[in-house]
């Protein structure tokens, strides 16, 4: 009897062993991964003079933003009236192709979702997507053509940036020489798609692309976090050339009170240089260009 309490004593203390290596490792890769998201945040905000000095010391293998787009803030009156034309179109087109995708009512009792929920929930995107892929690659090549950005240009908080961090941290995200992240704080499911200078679109139907961009975090296909985030990332190295930013709101999850006017924040940086925007959306609006940027070899500059 005594040999049968002992050995449940080992095989007991094995376990519990076994599963404190298992949580100390997970803590310690979160942190690693931590530390590497708070260095580029430093990075960023290193001062002027430092910058330019890493800009020359690898001056022949750094890319830099040379110019960013213009932003609806920043038009006259003319402008601003010529913008709002270009968005009736889209207005107009979006709802010609019927690319409102239905609100989904997520009762609070179905706060845990199963493997199966999860399963279904994708399942129902890729039926959508099947059904709207050429409707939706159309409105994205008219949201493409525009040149004005609707995000505004915003500076963020120490303690904003810290939180954006442990979000792509906790979810394992990359970070890399470019790095786009898309924050909101609410059960809805945005996404965002990244035109690239190939001419390529990153979204969730084409995560990774020919040129090295790849989109590694996508939340909120099924409502299961009030603090989602995305992430599109090129680690090593970024092409030359224009890059625009999309956001669609894809779907309304009624849940906890989920409203249909969801705020975000967009995060873009590159090369150590970051800038922040902050935007809305409702339910039903077309995608919307955020920002836009131009990447160009050192030794192109004037």
């Amino acid at each position: 009897m005594d040999e049968k309490i002992l050995l449940g004593v080992v095989i007991g203390g094995g376990s519990l062993l076994f599963f404190l290596i298992l949580f100390l490792i997970n803590r310690f890769r979160k942190r690693r991964e931590l530390k590497q998201q708070l260095k580029l945040r430093n990075a960023s905000r290193a001062p002027l003079s430092s910058m330019r000095s890493q800009r020359n010391d690898r001056r022949s293998t750094r890319r830099h933003v040379v110019s960013r787009g213009l932003q609806l803030d920043q038009l006259n009156d003319s402008a601003r009236d010529a913008y709002q034309q270009r968005q009736q179109r889209r207005v107009s087109q979006y709802s010609d192709l019927q690319l409102v995708m239905d609100e989904l009512f997520i009762p609070d009792r179905d706060a845990v979702e199963t493997e199966d929920e999860e399963d279904e929930s994708l399942d129902d995107r890729s039926t959508w997507i099947a059904e709207n892929e050429d409707n939706l690659n159309a409105h994205a090549d008219l949201v493409a053509e525009e040149e004005v950005g609707t995000g505004i240009s915003v500076r963020i908080t120490e303690e904003e940036d810290r939180e954006l961090m442990e979000r792509l941290a906790r979810e394992g995200g990359k970070s890399g020489v470019v790095q786009i992240s898309l924050a909101w704080d609410d059960y809805n499911d945005l996404d965002m798609h990244v035109f690239c200078p190939s001419g390529e679109r990153i979204y969730f139907n084409n995560r990774k692309s020919e040129c090295g961009g790849e989109l590694d975090v996508d939340m909120n296909v099924r409502p299961k976090s009030k603090t989602p985030i995305e992430n599109v990332v090129w680690t090593d190295a970024a092409p030359d050339g224009e890059y625009k930013i999309g956001v669609h709101f894809y779907r309304h999850h009624r849940k906890r009170r989920t409203k249909q006017t969801c705020q975000f924040r967009l995060r873009v940086v590159t090369y150590g240089q970051a800038k922040e925007y902050s935007g809305e959306l409702t339910h039903g609006d077309p995608m919307s260009m955020i920002t836009s940027f131009v990447l160009i070899k050192p030794d192109e500059e004037e």
